[in-house]
Formats: C-alpha cells, structure tokens, sequence
C-alpha cells in the first residue's frame, strides 16, 4: 500500500505541474489573440508555448520505479493479507483533450487554443480527482490494516503471553511441595537406619 500511495501523489504532484501549464498556454493564447500585439510579440509567445506543449507531451510518458503513470491502464493493489485487490483508477495522458494540446499543429496562435486549452484544463481536474480519490482510498485501507494488526497482536498476546503473578504464585507452590516432599522421604530413610541401630 505505501508503493501505491507514492505512485498516486508522484501523479497527483504531475497532473498539478500538467494544469499550471495548460494554464499558462491558456494566457499565452488569450494575448496572442490581442490585435495590438506585434508579430514579435506573437513569436515569442509562441516560443513559451511550444516549450510548454512539449513539457506537457513529456509528462505523459513519465514511469514510477518502471511503471508507466499515464497509460490509462487500471493498476492493482494488494490490500490485505488474503491477496484480494482493487484497481486504482486509471489516468491517460493521451486522452482525447490532452492528445489535441500535445497535437504538433497546435500553436499559440490556434483559433481554439483557448477553448482547447480549458478542455484539456478540465480533463487535467479529472484525472486529479480520480488520483485524489485513489489517494484517499490508500489511505483508509492502510488505517484499516494497521488496526487489523493491532488487533491481531492484541488476540496473539492475550493467547501466548504468561501470566508471571499467578505463574510465580504456582512456581512457589510446587517448590514447596518438592521441599516438603524431599524432607519426609529424608525422615522415611532414616527409620530403618534406626530400627537396625535397636537390634544391634
């Protein structure tokens, strides 16, 4: 479970990187598409933005320990001890409103770069929500866990553990006995020992 908690905040910590930057494309584009701004000005925006897409495109393909982030593909998690799973929700980066961002004719200057954009900016909301509710989820089972173990060791004390008062208590006893026991065998082997010393 503590595997598939950081796998789900290593994306979260992604997706939140992904929607600073749509949102930062998103205003390159709202001043792109202000008349009085020069063809320079444009170029340079769309420097940014083209640095951006590419961030963005490069997210899509990052791996946890190996394992790819944004697939889509649903991963399972072990969640108790009997091996019974549940499947983290799935998040792609090749979504449909992500894959048109990431789209090699997409430029500042797009005439829906701005509609494209908050598209993709909501699609970025939802995969975090789905993150966040397998977050979530991780959490309670691994709370749930830790007192199913608390309680086992509580059963295994309760059954393995010694009470020492009443143990000492009966170890007390049967030396006493012993003692007692070994003291009249003493005086029983002496008797004959006696008798013997009478008749001589």
């Amino acid at each position: 479970l503590t595997s598939a908690l950081s796998y789900s905040q290593t994306q979260d910590g992604f997706l939140q990187k992904v929607a600073g930057a749509l949102t930062r494309m998103s205003e390159l584009a709202s001043l792109a598409m202000d008349g009085t701004k020069s063809a320079a000005d444009k170029s340079n925006y769309n420097t940014e933005f083209l640095d951006l897409k590419s961030y963005v495109s490069d997210i899509g393909t990052k791996k946890f320990n190996g394992v790819t982030m944004f697939d889509g593909v649903a991963m399972g998690v072990t969640m108790d001890s009997d091996g019974n799973t549940w499947a983290l929700n799935s998040s792609s980066m090749n979504a449909v409103d992500t894959t048109s961002v990431i789209a090699s004719d997409f430029a500042v200057t797009s005439s829906t770069a701005v509609t494209t954009l908050n598209a993709a900016i909501e699609n970025i909301a939802t995969h975090r929500a789905k993150v966040g509710a397998n977050i979530q989820r991780i959490r309670f089972t691994q709370d749930q866990v830790s007192i199913l173990n608390e309680n086992l060791q509580r059963s295994v004390s309760r059954i393995v553990d010694v009470d020492v008062a009443e143990e000492s208590t009966q170890f007390a006893r049967f030396n006493i006995l012993v003692q007692s026991g070994t003291a009249m065998l003493a005086q029983a082997n002496l008797l004959p020992q006696h008798a013997l010393r009478l008749i001589q």
